[in-house]
């Protein structure tokens, strides 16, 4: 077995890995960037080096950096984790030429599978299914455009490189392709410094469906079953499963071999996963699936597969890296029960899933058998703009998928977190969707029920608002009779203090001014002698309502609902952002990130609903457009520049 480990990543995952190398007795050595220095999995590890500034392409994706530290810290091997360095070859290569142990597969295999044109044509030769479509050299626009049309929409547009639903536009018209692929090669440059793409034909009704293999440096090469990811939004991975729901016998027997050919076709070794696109319209036939591409590297929802199989994937990957023979054929291995994941990532539902940054003022999973959560971070951590925004990977195990799906649910409701806004709530909802538990989903499930899930605007939390006024409130009282409260006025108006206690002056009422989600709102304060309560005009909170929690943070409270969280503070006029407020013609920026692209120019007419510029942040582009007709006033931020979230970036004049 290797004495050591370098883990090339960060977060979640290097958690994960040191978990079980420390497990194995082996020293763990782990690399971070200085936004990382005080992250959990630093603390973790036997020792820590520092690689440079927060941006990843400075730090995580340095290999010469990451190579000095392993040869200063003598690492036996390197375990890269996902994303970043995982699927990149020359990373393999650096390993091999410093006799450190890589991980993972071989270099060759990694630069056969990488690029995703030349791994369809590859496993085609083996017998393997693949999705119609282009996947040559030329990439001129027009060209691409063209065999587009030919294909038949709708279509996929690909980055040849990478994963993770970067760099991947679904395009329904013909008229709507330069577009999205001008910003699919983007993303693609971004993420994985390759523009180049592919065009797919876009299968209706699609269940994505992997499996995970396996493969050591004897030849022997299985696979550990499958798993279900259709749950998908803007292509990536929402909740997965295993088993796949509505898999045969000869489903699996029939993926199962095409995956393992795959492996065989490139020399695999290590851990790796075939991600296949089924055609969903008459359930799960062995006839009706296609490869879509090979992720040469351990998978986000690996935890499902280990919670079926009852194996430790990494420490697997340690040991076929160190020359072990799998301990086992395919004859061994049968699934067990049923897992699901959810990703619980740092995300706001009601504003189109946008990335949410900040400190975990609290941060609370429920315990309990066949519940793992997998994590990164804990409470007083801060969610920044630099990397994937997971908080935790929540797993449920149980003897059937009903049973799981309950469990899970039932962890999520109970799933405390407080800072960032979360998909915690929504994740909830998939749980207990009608349609999904009855196996009725595909890849657009999410999007077509996305109002009934929750992921809309939905106004005013009034019993919130009350339950976080009331506590600042409670909390001014306690500062009044200590002496120091900037807002003694809110208590004055309902009676005074004195040696033995607070002495009311009858019902009293007083007007008082929050910032509630960053606006301004104006609730009706009374006090009697059973304390304090709050009106808010135009909307009624209804008594006795319960689920709340309410936490102190970010200048004011948190206060949570059904998973929904809701920001209270006193508004104070001499410390508000007026820049950050709510204006008809302001165009902010949604999230922390950086503008690489500004459309308009000043003076120039624009009509509602007009791009204006895109801000990409966590890789992912996200297009500002126009409130309103009008003419641009301002611009205040130049492309290329990083903007905070709610920064302005364009001031429109309304048109009258």
């Amino acid at each position: 077995m290797l004495d050591s480990v370098l883990i090339a990543n960060r977060g979640e995952i290097a958690c994960r890995i040191i978990r079980t190398a420390r497990r194995l007795g082996m020293r763990t050595i782990a690399v971070h960037s200085e936004a990382d220095a005080d992250a959990l999995f630093v603390d973790m590890a036997d020792e820590a080096h520092l690689i440079g500034p927060a941006p990843a392409r400075d730090s995580y994706l340095v290999i010469d950096k990451i190579m000095d530290v392993a040869r200063k810290s003598g690492a036996a091997s390197i375990h890269p984790g996902y994303g970043f360095l995982s699927e990149r070859a020359e990373f393999a290569e650096a390993c091999a030429a410093n006799g450190i142990a890589f991980v993972g597969p071989p270099a060759s295999a990694i630069r056969a599978m990488g690029l995703k044109d030349a791994a369809k044509a590859l496993v085609e030769k083996a017998g393997v299914p693949v999705v119609p479509g282009y996947h040559g050299d030329r990439q001129q626009a027009d060209f691409l455009r063209q065999k587009a049309y030919e294909i038949g929409f709708p279509v996929l547009i690909k980055a040849v490189a990478g994963g993770g639903g970067k760099g991947m536009k679904r395009v329904d018209k013909l008229a709507e392709f330069e577009e999205a692929l001008a910003s699919a090669q983007r993303e693609a440059a971004s993420a994985f410094g390759d523009p180049r793409v592919l065009i797919e034909k876009y299968v209706l009704s699609p269940r994505h469906v992997e499996i995970q293999i396996f493969a050591d440096t004897h030849g022997n090469v299985v696979h550990l079953f499958e798993r279900d990811c259709s749950l998908q939004r803007r292509h990536q991975k929402v909740i997965e499963e295993a088993p796949a729901p509505g898999m045969t016998p000869e489903m699996r027997e029939a993926m199962g071999r095409a995956a393992t050919e795959a492996a065989r076709a490139v020399g695999y070794v290590g851990a790796g996963t075939v991600e296949f696109i089924a055609d969903g319209r008459e359930g799960l036939r062995p006839d009706r699936f296609y490869f879509m591409e090979m992720n040469t590297r351990l998978q986000v929802e690996h935890p499902v597969t280990e919670a079926i199989t009852g194996l430790d994937l990494v420490e697997l990957q340690f040991r076929v890296a160190s020359g072990e023979a799998l301990p086992f054929v395919q004859a061994d291995l049968a699934p067990d029960g049923h897992a699901v994941e959810a990703r619980l990532y740092a995300e706001d539902p009601e504003k189109g899933f946008l990335p949410s940054t900040g400190r975990l003022w609290a941060l609370q999973f429920a315990e309990g058998e066949g519940i793992r959560i997998d994590t990164g971070v804990e409470a007083g951590d801060e969610v920044t703009p630099f990397y994937d925004p997971m908080i935790a990977k929540v797993i449920a195990h149980a003897p059937t998928r009903e049973e799981a799906l309950d469990k899970l649910a039932a962890v999520l409701r109970d799933t405390i977190v407080a800072g960032p806004k979360t998909n915690v709530a929504f994740l909830r909802k998939l749980c207990e969707a009608e349609d999904f538990r009855a196996g009725r989903f595909d890849t657009g499930f999410i999007d077509r029920n996305i109002e009934a899930l929750g992921a809309v605007p939905r106004g005013l939390d009034a019993a919130a608002v009350a339950a976080g006024a009331l506590m600042l409130v409670q909390q001014e009282e306690e500062r009044t009779a200590l002496g120091r409260a900037p807002h003694s006025d809110l208590v004055a108006a309902g009676g005074w203090w004195e040696d033995d206690g607070f002495q009311l002056l009858g019902r009293r009422h007083t007007g008082l001014p929050l910032l509630v989600e960053g606006a301004r709102l104006d609730v009706d304060l009374s006090f009697d002698r059973n304390g304090p309560s709050i009106e808010i005009p135009g909307h009624p909170v209804a008594p006795g309502e319960h689920g709340l929690m309410v936490v102190e943070g970010d200048g004011g409270v948190l206060v949570l609902r059904e998973g929904r969280q809701t920001s209270v503070k006193l508004y104070d006029p001499f410390t508000v952002d007026l820049e950050h407020m709510d204006g008809d013609g302001l165009v902010k920026a949604p999230m922390h990130g950086k503008l690489v692209a500004v459309f308009v120019e000043a003076g120039q007419t624009v009509e509602k609903g007009q791009r204006l510029a895109v801000v990409e942040a966590m890789k992912m582009e996200h297009a500002l457009v126009a409130p309103c007709d009008g003419v641009v006033a301002e611009i205040a931020a130049e492309a290329g520049a990083q903007v905070a979230e709610g920064a302005r970036v364009v001031l429109i004049r309304a048109a009258e």
